[in-house]
């Protein structure tokens, strides 16, 4: 049975792992730089995090990931914060980010069911398809 966004959101050990990128990001008006990762399907069927390198102040590079796969698991959401909340910086998800997501043909894994966007008010989804849903508040999901 192929996981939802949902699912994937209510897992303790990807909470855990989002709830650590956040803070790991320096979230703020200024000094915050991306972090994020792929929350990954395990051998066993139970969810994984693979983080990514450190980005910048408002970009990271996502590690190669051909067929859907990382470390030979497969993907089922890449996430990334936006931390900078000072007036010059999108909270939401960018128009890169909704294009990296559609445009990706390494991300149409049977698993995928799209990217986390996790900002200081609203974690956010982009779908396969680009487009963008708010999934949660996420100062709750992160107190929870």
């Amino acid at each position: 049975m192929p996981l939802t966004p949902r699912a994937v959101l209510s897992n303790a050990k990807v909470l855990s792992a989002l709830q650590k990128a956040w803070i790991d990001s320096n979230p703020g008006v200024t000094g915050g730089h991306e972090e994020g990762g792929f929350v990954v399907k395990n051998v066993d069927e139970s969810l994984g995090v693979i983080r990514w390198l450190k980005g910048t102040q408002d970009t990271i590079e996502v590690p190669p990931h051909a067929g859907c796969k990382m470390d030979n698991l497969e993907i089922v959401v890449p996430f990334h914060t936006h931390p900078n909340t000072g007036g010059d910086y999108l909270q939401e998800p960018s128009e890169t980010d909704k294009r990296a997501v559609r445009d990706d043909p390494d991300l149409k894994g049977e698993e995928f069911v799209g990217e986390f966007v996790i900002s200081q008010a609203t974690i956010y989804l982009v779908s396969r398809t680009g487009q963008i849903r708010e999934m949660d508040n996420t100062q709750s999901v992160f107190t929870e």
